[in-house]
């Protein structure tokens, strides 16, 4: 077919309608199709939700043309309100007053006479023609085209179409174009208009070629720089090529493994991986290790292994392959690859200026490589002494978690912050990561049904752990489950047939198949965090990743003392190693503020320690010691832990005592009941057990005294309160 119509052929690009009550046609402008879009501007671009709700269903051109106001009568009316045939009858009769004329005409009864061939035309055909009068001279005035083609014409009046009459008889390019335009309707992520699509074949129609495949890509795109003016939209028309382009591509070489192993650049979806990724080898000189290479990779992904490690690694073999090739080494067969070779490439790897990491896994990868070949025996020839050891990789640094200031949460979890957000899914999806800690690729490809509920009625947010390849649980809140399920409201308000994700994308995503991206997602949070304008301690614009919310979950919670096998549940951390790194960030936050509290002895005497001294490390282990070898109620025992104390209750006369502003409750509670004991004692007589506790008692006011006056407020409120 020379026309194709979306709508009512075989693609649909988008499901959504016009937003005019009852009209099926497509939208084009601001949610209207073509006809009510000049309806719209004809009647001087009233507001446009009002118009949509009063508007005529039938918009432009589908309206009921005039009928002959004879009664009974479906002819088309054409001369002052009559059908051709009454008019000649009223000439006739000497053209008396109409209104005379017309109440001694008789009715017509003809119920079996043919209708017009439009199917929104109800009005008889005239004479032989399939149309009724306005529509056969219609047809007459565009040079009577073909029957089917007028048809098609008429009915798709404000709607997309494609015209592929400019390809003539090249049936080739023709059908190359139709099946690019079925291959994006089948993908269903991106409208291809008939704006962007008409250049493209006007462009292929013009060329003397056969087949798009005739030329290759660079020669197209020089080819339409040359005879395609610059104008808006071009980028898209360029794009579309290159998608024609690619889809015969892979219709002519073919899919699966027997066909893309042999070439040097992998085109992954042909393989039935997602995207557009590619694995190049023609970066590796050496065709026998091009060749291993290429199994590997085709190992590495018939296993599970990603795309994105596949790459990794062909990029470590291709890197090797460059220092194999260079003059000072020139290795050229797997037998010279010997353990002297490799401690070569060690210290020239040492040199790259990419991040530790990085080189790390260059490593990493050309050990499993290697070992694939001995495990495999892809190669004889590979040396035994070819392999890596742990001492071979970079020693990295110790970095602690990278958990937001308090200050900054502070600000980033207001509500009125997070009610800036432009759209509301992207507000759940922000307390997701923050209330949750999951990874933002975890985050944004929660599925929609995902909250599920234990024996109490709890609920849960379930997910699958991408990293790991499991699926996993974290507790939620009344709040979030709120949002969840208004969140899922609205995705069936947007798509009725449901999505499989509770994120779906915002746009290109006619079916709500694809989920919201995690760059779209972070491009989002930069221009809320700017619209929110939050700043750091210092007063500058802060800057955060949404995995640094991950850090800051798990950084409070250790802080709130939840257990550390606890918190890596939460954090389905595979080994508690990860998790341990949380909580180093605990004990720093302990021994800050054991640094910044007044501390006293026995005698009332305050105790200082420099932070920056070259103990501070010692005394701080020993008062952590302190701390757990004897609970005492209130203060902590300094002595070190090679001595004992033969009086563990006279600590207030022991000089390695040592207490803090929040034991003043316990001490003054202490005095009380020393008072009470002298008393007793000196009514008794027994003198030594007073003068005892006269030492207590006096150590009690000195402590007491100078916690109370050297203490700041917030210390000595956090004691009345505890």
């Amino acid at each position: 077919m020379d026309i194709l119509v979306p709508e009512r052929g075989a693609l649909v690009f988008d499901t959504s309608p016009c937003r005019v009550p009852g009209c099926v046609r497509q939208p084009r402008t601001r949610g209207l199709c073509k006809g009510h879009y000049y309806t719209w501007k004809d009647a001087g671009r009233p507001d446009i939700d009002v118009f949509a709700t009063t508007a005529s269903p039938e918009g432009l051109g589908r309206k009921e043309l005039t009928v002959c106001i004879v009664p009974g009568c479906r002819h088309g009316g054409a001369r002052r309100g009559l059908c051709v045939r009454h008019q000649g009858f009223w000439e006739r009769s000497g053209e008396p007053d109409r209104a005379v004329w017309l109440a001694t005409v008789a009715p017509v009864d003809d119920p079996d006479h043919p209708v017009c061939a439009l199917s929104y035309c109800t009005l008889w055909t005239h004479g032989r023609s399939p149309f009724c009068t306005n529509h056969r001279s219609r047809w007459e005035a565009v040079r009577r085209p073909d029957i089917d083609e007028f048809i098609v014409l008429c009915e798709s009046y404000g709607d997309d179409r494609f015209d592929f009459r400019p390809f003539g008889d090249r049936r080739q390019l023709k059908l190359e174009m139709q099946y690019a335009l079925q291959c994006r309707h089948d993908e269903r992520q991106i409208k291809t208009p008939a704006a962007v699509a008409r250049p493209v074949i006007a462009l292929a129609a013009a060329s003397e070629v056969a087949s798009l495949l005739d030329w290759p890509m660079p020669q197209w795109i020089e080819y339409f720089d040359a005879n395609h003016a610059a104008q808006h939209g071009q980028n898209g028309q360029v794009a579309f090529l290159r998608y024609a382009y690619r889809c015969l591509e892979d219709l002519h070489c073919g899919g699966g493994w027997e066909a893309e192993f042999p070439r040097d650049v992998w085109e992954l979806h042909r393989l039935g991986v997602e995207g557009r990724k590619r694995l190049r080898f023609d970066g590796i000189a050496q065709p026998w290790l091009r060749e291993l290479a290429k199994r590997f990779a085709r190992w590495r992904l018939s296993i599970g292994r990603s795309p994105n490690q596949t790459y990794i690694d062909v990029r470590a073999v291709t890197r090797l392959s460059g220092f194999l090739e260079s003059p000072s080494v020139d290795v050229t067969s797997l037998t010279g690859v010997d353990r002297a070779t490799l401690e070569r490439y060690l210290a020239d790897l040492s040199t790259d200026t990419r991040a530790l990491h990085s080189r790390s896994r260059d490593i990493s990868s050309l050990g499993a490589f290697f070992d694939a070949i001995r495990r495999h025996e892809w190669d004889h020839s590979l040396p035994a002494g070819a392999a890596f050891y742990p001492d071979d990789f970079p020693k990295p640094e110790k970095r602690l978690p990278r958990g937001l200031a308090e200050h900054v949460m502070a600000q980033v979890e207001q509500p009125a912050n997070l009610d800036r957000w432009n759209h509301p899914e992207s507000r759940l999806l922000t307390v997701i990561l923050m209330r949750c800690g999951l990874r933002i690729g975890d985050a944004s490809k929660v599925a929609f049904d995902c909250v599920i509920r234990d024996g109490d009625r709890a609920p849960y947010l379930h997910y699958t752990n991408r990293k790991m390849k499991r699926e996993a649980l974290v507790p939620i809140d009344e709040e979030v489950e709120q949002a969840i399920a208004e969140q899922q409201q609205r995705i069936l308000r947007r798509w009725p047939d449901g999505s499989p994700w509770l994120f779906p994308a915002p746009r290109m995503n006619p079916d709500g198949r694809k989920p919201l991206t995690t760059h779209s997602y972070r491009g989002q949070l930069r221009d809320w965090l700017d619209r929110c304008e939050v700043r750091d301690e210092h007063g500058r614009p802060a800057h955060l990743t949404p995995h640094q919310w991950r850090h800051t979950f798990g950084t409070r919670l250790i802080n709130r003392d939840v257990p550390q096998e606890v918190v890596q549940v939460l954090l389905d951390h595979s080994s508690g190693e990860m998790t341990a790194h949380y909580a180093r960030l605990h004990d720093t936050t302990v021994r800050r503020h054991w640094e910044a509290a007044r501390k006293v002895n026995a005698q009332g005497e305050t105790v200082t320690i420099d932070p920056d001294g070259p103990l501070a490390e010692a005394n701080w282990a020993k008062q952590r010691l302190g701390r757990v070898t004897q609970a005492l109620p209130n203060g902590f025992c300094g002595l070190p832990a090679v001595k004992t104390c033969p009086h563990a209750n006279a600590c207030l006369t022991c000089p390695m005592f040592v207490t803090t502003p929040e034991f003043l409750p316990q001490h003054r509670e202490h005095r009380q009941q020393v008072l009470q004991i002298i008393s007793a004692a000196d009514a008794r007589g027994q003198q030594r057990v007073a003068e005892m506790n006269q030492q207590v008692l006096g150590n009690l006011d000195n402590i007491i005294t100078t916690l109370e006056t050297n203490s700041s407020p917030e210390e000595l409120e956090a004691a009345d309160a505890g």
